[in-house]
């Protein structure tokens, strides 16, 4: 991947099952799955492209997990509140709501109002980045899982699998407690203050 000649201005938006983002002035657009290899590519495009801010919106807490990759790659991030996003496609006429224009409205956003790129503490940012990794790694051992048990015919390797999958569980909940704990810290980060975002409730 080429690098941009002048600064680019990232835009982010998740869809139902991908994440659509867009660059400007390049008008480069792309999409990711919403999982866990998508999240690297797309922390790993980021960095190629290396550009001076990207700009996502707080949306009830699914942003944790984005921007705690991207943080943790040392990427230029602002978390910015919806209402403002709104107001500025509202202000320059562009209120058509698909996400590849919303990826294209957010990047606007970020070439012509600029926020401040207000990245977590590195200790938290790595602790964070790492949790939710894990957590999402258990996640798709348990569908994994789930999918041998329906395969399954043999009563033990039922038993077998019916285990594994109590420990994963067991897992994901300790995950889920962890990283409720550290997101006390979190919220006080500069990253969420600016954007107002909320609690996360839910990590994908």
């Amino acid at each position: 991947m080429e690098q941009p000649t002048s600064p680019g201005f990232a835009g982010i938006d998740d869809a139902k099952d991908r994440r659509d983002g867009h660059v400007r002035p390049s008008g480069q657009a792309f999409a990711v799955a919403r999982d866990g290899k998508g999240l690297e590519q797309l922390t790993n495009d980021l960095r190629a492209l290396a550009p001076a801010l990207i700009v996502r919106e707080a949306t009830g807490g699914l942003e944790i997990t984005v921007a705690a990759a991207l943080a943790g790659g040392r990427l230029p991030l602002a978390v910015v509140n919806p209402h403002q996003i709104r107001d500025f496609a509202r202000a320059t006429g562009r209120l058509a709501k698909t996400d590849a224009r919303d990826a294209q409205m957010i990047a606007l956003f970020a070439e012509q109002i600029r926020p401040e790129p207000r990245p977590l503490a590195d200790a938290d940012s790595q602790a964070l980045a790492e949790l939710v990794a894990r957590r999402r790694q258990a996640v798709e051992m348990i569908g994994m899982e789930a999918n041998r048990l329906r395969q399954a015919r043999n009563p033990r390797v039922q038993r077998m699998i019916r285990a594994n999958l109590k420990t994963l569980e067991v897992q994901l909940a300790k995950r889920d407690r962890e990283i409720r704990e550290i997101n006390a810290a979190v919220r006080g980060s500069p990253v969420w203050r600016a954007a107002g975002a909320q609690d996360p409730k839910e990590y994908r």
